[in-house]
């Protein structure tokens, strides 16, 4: 196998879920900076000139961030960061789909409207990266509130992809100037321990 990957939030998820399982595959840097991801060759792997992607060995070409660690985790079941059982899988399959929807698809929102980088990919529109913007403190609020049970992790009490996802929103948010807020304690309770992970250095 061998995994294309570069800078952005889709390749990180990606590469935490590998650490959290040991799995390590071979890499190909792709510089989106210079658009290495708009070449030819890179094309013929995703039409959408999207990172990441995965490439088995026997051509098989795999791409979204999820449906690549979906396809790890086949391979590698243990440990389950998609849930072990029929209940926990659907806890973390719809806790993963709030924070990928209510929270890193509103931050990737304000990535995509303001960021020149992604000025060929889509009509920009600057005010609404920052209604996203605006919107970004209601939505850890009402993260805040749904885990204020205690519980450690976001689907319950095993870590999962939910947290790599809410995780990585987090980071994506901070480097776009739409941080946490301070009162939200429970998140930060949290997300402090999941960043001291060793998988949040991959």
């Amino acid at each position: 196998m061998k995994l294309y990957c570069g800078i952005g939030p889709n390749s990180y998820r990606v590469r935490i879920f590998m650490a959290e399982k040991g799995i390590d595959v071979p890499r190909v840097d792709v510089d989106l900076t210079k658009g290495e991801h708009k070449t030819p060759q890179f094309l013929e792997l995703n039409s959408l000139g999207q990172i990441p992607v995965l490439v088995l060995d026997g051509g098989t070409v795999i791409t979204e961030s999820i449906a690549i660690c979906r396809y790890l985790e086949a391979l590698h079941p243990t440990p389950a960061l998609f849930g072990s059982d029929a209940v926990s899988q659907g806890k973390v399959e719809m806790w993963n789909r709030r924070a990928e929807i209510e929270i890193f698809g509103t931050i990737g929102s304000i990535a995509l409207h303001s960021d020149p980088m992604f000025a060929e990919r889509l009509v920009q529109f600057p005010a609404f990266a920052e209604t996203q913007r605006e919107a970004v403190p209601a939505k850890w609020a009402w993260l805040d509130r749904e885990i204020a049970d205690g519980r450690p992790f976001i689907a319950g009490d095993q870590y999962s992809v939910a947290d790599i996802t809410a995780g990585v929103a987090a980071w994506l948010g901070a480097f776009f100037g739409a941080d946490i807020p301070d009162s939200l304690v429970n998140v930060h309770h949290w997300l402090d321990p999941v960043q001291k992970r060793p998988s949040w250095n991959a």
